[in-house]
C-alpha cells in the first residue's frame, strides 16, 4: 500500500463482535492481505502474491481459503487483463465502489463531513494520510486497521457494516474474483442487525445519492492543506 504513511505499531486493543470466529492476530492478517489485494494491482503487489498466499493459509477456516482463492486468480491472470477488470469493477460500477462513505452520501456536500470522520480517527492514531487518497477507501481502512490502530479501525468497519456488506452483495451478484475478499473481512466483523439490513436493503435499492454539489466541506479543513496556514 502506498495510500498511508504509518509511524507506529497497533498499540490500542479492539474488542470483536461475538460473532468472530478468528483471533485478533488472524483478524489482522485478514485485513492487511484484504487491503492489498483489493489496491491497484501494482507491480509491487503483484511482485508479493506469493507472500500473500503464504500469509493466507494461516488464517483459518473459510476467511483464509477465500483470500486464497483471489490470490491465485491475480497469479493465473495477465496483468493488463487484470488491471483492466480491477478498473471496470471498482471504478466504473457505481454499486462497487471502494469508497464507504459514497454509498451513503454519493457525491454530496454531506460526503464531506464523512470524510472528515475518517480523517480525524486517522489523526487519532498517529497516522498521515497521503493527500492522493480519499480517506474513506477501503483498502486504507483495512491496512490502518491491520498495522497501525486495530480498535479505531476496526470501529470505522464497524460504523460501516452496512455499506461493506452491500460492496460484498454486489460483487456477488456479478460473480467477481474480488468478493471473497470481501467474504473474509465480513467474517471478521459482528453480524448485521436489523437496523443494519434495513440500511443494507436501502442502498441496495436506491444506489448512491447523484447530486454533484462537491465536497467543499472537507476541502476546507486546514490541516487537509498545509500551506493555507502559511499564507496567513
Amino acid at each position: 500500500m502506498v495510500a498511508l504513511g504509518l509511524r507506529r505499531k497497533v498499540s490500542n486493543k479492539f474488542r470483536p463482535g461475538a460473532e468472530a470466529t478468528l483471533s485478533e492476530r488472524d483478524q489482522r492478517v485478514v485485513w492487511r492481505i484484504a487491503a492489498l489485494l483489493l489496491d491497484y494491482p501494482t507491480e509491487q503487489t503483484l511482485g508479493m502474491l506469493g507472500d500473500l498466499r503464504a500469509a493466507a493459509e494461516t488464517v483459518p477456516g473459510q476467511p483464509g481459503a477465500d483470500l486464497v482463492a483471489c490470490v491465485d486468480f491475480m497469479q493465473r491472470t495477465p496483468r493488463i487483463e487484470l488491471s483492466s477488470l480491477y478498473v471496470e469493477t471498482f471504478d466504473l460500477r457505481r454499486r462497487s465502489s471502494l469508497h464507504l462513505s459514497y454509498y451513503a452520501y454519493g457525491d454530496t456536500r454531506n460526503r464531506g463531513m464523512a470524510l472528515l470522520r475518517f480523517k480525524n480517527a486517522y489523526r487519532n492514531g498517529g497516522v498521515t494520510l497521503g493527500d492522493h487518497e480519499l480517506p474513506d477507501f477501503l483498502p486504507v481502512v483495512l491496512e490502518f486497521a491491520a498495522t497501525t490502530d486495530a480498535a479505531r479501525g476496526w470501529r470505522l468497519l464497524v460504523d460501516h457494516r452496512a455499506v461493506v456488506e452491500v460492496l460484498r452483495l454486489s460483487l456477488r451478484d456479478s460473480d467477481s474474483p474480488f468478493a471473497p475478499v470481501l467474504d473474509a473481512v465480513c467474517a471478521t466483523l459482528p453480524e448485521l442487525d436489523t437496523d443494519d439490513r434495513q440500511q443494507v436493503a436501502k442502498m441496495a435499492s436506491e444506489g448512491p445519492p447523484e447530486e454533484a454539489v462537491g465536497l467543499d466541506t472537507y476541502a476546507l479543513d486546514p490541516a487537509l492543506h498545509p500551506e493555507m496556514g502559511e499564507r496567513r
